[in-house]
């Protein structure tokens, strides 16, 4: 299974003015944050009037939004894929699943976080709803389909382990815990899920798993 690329902040096809305001707004923000992000800086840069930018975007939130929006499409495809995959048993799945969600926090910084948090509190509260929509969902299936193949301890239940997992990430990629513990966010997951997923698998299971890591960790640094 290919590993995710940067087009994870491609959060449109569109070729035209959408698609280029966007493609431009995106490595901005994610390059120097949303603070430093200015609508007359973007309108420089595209070689485009605002009121031309306005007229697809009212501001800097709506741009923001529209960039979260792309990312959760992302997301979901991404893992809707690997759930569904027939060909990867439930370590494989699990592995490939960290790997979507931990490209795309390698890309975050706790500043980006508070920075969002502070400026655009809606595109914020987005962020907070793409993880409740998509981590119980997804790890749920997970964890059923652990049971099912041994991998997993029969006395889990999906649904709780599921709702755990999303409070855990909920808790941890969050801006001020970011800031005192000084990890990013993908090393906060990297770190949680060594302790959580140690609990929930049997031991063939966390065998298998550890396997899959390593073997991933060799893929990507070819």
């Amino acid at each position: 299974m290919t590993s995710p690329s940067s087009s994870i902040f491609d959060p449109t096809a569109d070729a035209g003015p959408v698609g280029r305001i966007l493609d431009a707004a995106k490595r901005h923000i994610f390059a120097s944050g949303l603070s430093a992000f200015t609508m007359d800086g973007l309108a420089g840069e595209l070689g485009m009037s605002k009121k031309t930018i306005y007229a697809h975007f009212p501001g800097k939130e709506a741009i923001a939004m529209a960039i979260i929006d792309g990312l959760g499409r992302f997301v979901q495809g991404r893992l809707e894929a690997i759930v569904s995959d027939r060909s990867l048993n439930c370590t494989e799945k699990l592995v490939a699943a960290i790997n979507v969600i931990g490209t795309v926090l390698s890309k975050v910084s706790p500043a980006m976080l508070a920075d969002f948090r502070r400026n655009t509190p809606r595109a914020y509260a987005k962020l907070d709803d793409m993880r409740r929509r998509n981590i119980p969902r997804f790890f749920g299936q997970l964890v059923r389909d652990g049971i099912a193949e041994g991998a997993i301890r029969p006395d889990v239940d999906p649904e709780f382990a599921a709702e755990f997992w999303f409070q855990v990430i909920r808790g941890l990629i969050d801006p001020d815990v970011l800031e005192r513990l000084q990890v990013t966010p993908r090393q906060a997951l990297e770190r949680a899920v060594g302790l959580y997923f140690q609990g929930l698998l049997t031991p063939g299971g966390l065998d298998q798993y550890r396997l899959h890591v390593e073997t991933s960790k060799r893929a990507s640094a070819i």
